[in-house]
């Protein structure tokens, strides 16, 4: 799969297609240097923008799929593949394996560390598509809670 990659920070890119203001990226700046975490986040925090529109638009600069997880059934099978915990901590599901390629749905498509850590643990290549992370968060409490 071919990523295409748009040289522009997240904040600039919703900047430019009117989903935030200038003013608002810049508050959102200044407290991600207070508090950390991901430009994403802070700006959901402060109520600037959604969760889907983040998810959207990382797909749109990074060329991975959108994925929403509310009315998509994971086989149980799958969810045997990475440990809760794993899912947890990376903020990732399994949504779908053929032949040697597990397709995950994550919040952070970049994190390569999760990348790395999911194709050792299910000796799978991985497909990565972009969900939002309550999307994901709800899909874990549902998939992890009802196993046997």
């Amino acid at each position: 799969m071919t990523k295409k990659f748009i040289n522009k920070k997240l904040g600039e890119l919703l900047v430019e297609s009117g989903i935030i203001t200038n003013g608002q990226l810049d508050k959102a700046l200044e407290l991600q240097k207070e508090q950390g975490g991901l430009i994403g986040e802070v700006l959901v925090q402060l109520k600037f923008t959604t969760e889907e529109d983040i998810a959207k638009m990382l797909t749109a600069q990074y060329g991975f799929a959108y994925l929403p997880l509310a009315n998509y059934e994971i086989d149980s099978g799958l969810i045997k593949l990475i440990p809760e915990r794993v899912a947890r901590q990376y903020c990732l599901i399994p949504i779908d394996k053929i032949a040697n390629t597990l397709t995950i749905a994550m919040s952070n498509p970049l994190n390569g560390q999760a990348i790395e850590d999911i194709e050792t643990l299910s000796a799978c290549s991985v497909q990565v598509f972009v969900s939002t992370t309550s999307d994901i968060r709800e899909a874990i409490e549902k998939y992890y809670k009802c196993r046997p």
